[in-house]
């Protein structure tokens, strides 16, 4: 009996870790194999949820990427309840169109104890989507301490929005023909041609954005 025919679907946990670790390319760390399986069968659709310019969508999480606290806003715009989305890792509301690199660069960035500026389009329950221009931080104890990661997020400016959006989709057709290695020459050759480099991400995503 072939392993396929023994756990029908993928079910059992440690074999679907093992197929997305080494079939599908998904990275330690992006948390996305903690996720249950319902998660991945959300059918993304193309109906956009706005984010108001009064919105300030917070987040807080551990070291592992799990949500500890969320204030109603990010609930709302992910269509989940409190119950649902609390302890489960951030990954949960990534969309599929955005490139690995970005979460790369920004959990690189911030295990090293800086802060990060990004455009995320994020999955909500229902498949619908919504933009936002996050600011990531590590949060620390007065001993100096880990305490929690922070995010702070506000609308996408329409005009970010037609710079970013096609470079995602360039980002992810590298991805898909040399995985990251590839994808980090396509980001950095646009960071260069905008005046910037990846040590200067925040800056150029922060001009970008207006």
């Amino acid at each position: 009996m072939g392993l396929s025919t023994r756990l029908p679907g993928y079910q059992n946990r440690y074999f679907y870790f093992f197929s997305l670790l080494f079939y599908h390319e998904v990275p330690l760390w992006s948390n996305i194999y903690f996720q249950e399986r319902k998660i991945m069968e959300i059918t993304p659709t193309d109906i956009e949820h706005e984010v108001k310019t009064v919105d300030i969508v917070v987040s807080k999480g551990n070291e592992k990427g799990d949500i500890t606290y969320a204030n109603p806003i990010f609930f709302k715009l992910a269509g989940y309840t409190q119950a649902e989305l609390l302890e489960q890792p951030h990954s949960i509301i990534r969309h599929p169109d955005m490139p690995k690199i970005i979460f790369k660069y920004l959990w690189d960035t911030l295990k090293s104890g800086n802060d990060v500026k990004a455009f995320v389009k994020n999955l909500r329950k229902d498949g619908g989507y919504y933009w936002v221009f996050a600011h990531v931080r590590v949060a620390k104890n007065p001993d100096g301490s880990f305490r929690n990661y922070v995010s702070t997020r506000k609308g996408m400016s329409s005009s970010a929005r037609t710079v970013i959006e096609p470079l995602y989709a360039q980002l992810l057709e590298a991805e898909k023909i040399g995985g990251m290695d590839e994808s980090v020459k396509v980001l950095e050759a646009f960071l260069q041609e905008n005046g910037g480099s990846l040590n200067t991400f925040n800056d150029s995503m922060k001009k970008i954005q207006g």
